[in-house]
């Protein structure tokens, strides 16, 4: 997964000065999923995201299988019934921050970011809303937005129609610290 990581940024980012480059393989991304019937919620703690302050370009990407529920049952029917985690290991979201932002200056920003979001094999592109903090050389970068079920392909089984929300709430959160060549 590092390998893939590596490959991504040296692509996009190839001509580009380290010091404008910001990194996490500890992002958090979470999801919840209410109905009147159950509620579903799930963490990961091993998003990786890399962004360029030059180009405003953001890769986030994660592992499925690494989302962690409360109830392992549940953990193993996201991964092998809806994500089908085995073909589809991987989320990623690939873009660029819209609004100009002075990644030099500590304050909080409100951003918007276009790009293309893939879950579930499906691509998408999808406009995120959220927040860059700058702070004492760190970036931080929070989100929230809605993932349709079917936008992805993403199938509910008619016996389990009413315990999984056709709309999940999605929430990032990534500390991202100037990147570090591992040469």
């Amino acid at each position: 997964m590092k390998t893939l990581f590596l490959v991504i940024s040296t692509a996009l980012f190839i001509q580009v000065k380290a010091q404008n480059l910001y990194s996490t393989s500890n992002g958090e991304t979470s999801f919840f999923s209410e109905t009147p019937v159950e509620n579903i919620t799930a963490i990961n703690k091993f998003g990786q995201a890399i962004l360029n302050t030059s180009t405003n370009e953001v890769v986030v990407q994660m592992n499925m299988k690494q989302f962690d529920f409360p109830n392992k049952l549940m953990q193993e029917h996201f991964n092998e019934n809806y994500i089908e985690s085995a073909k589809y290991p991987k989320a990623v979201f690939k873009g660029k921050i819209n609004e100009k932002i002075d990644f030099s200056a500590n304050g909080t920003y409100d951003i918007s970011a276009t790009g293309d979001f893939t879950l579930h094999g499906v691509t998408k592109s999808r406009t995120l809303k959220g927040k860059v903090t700058v702070s004492q050389g760190a970036i931080a970068i929070a989100t929230d937005f809605e993932v349709a079920l079917t936008d992805h392909n993403i199938d509910v089984p008619k016996v389990v129609f009413m315990k999984i929300a056709q709309t999940i709430q999605v929430k990032n959160k990534y500390n991202l610290a100037p990147y570090v060549s591992k040469k």
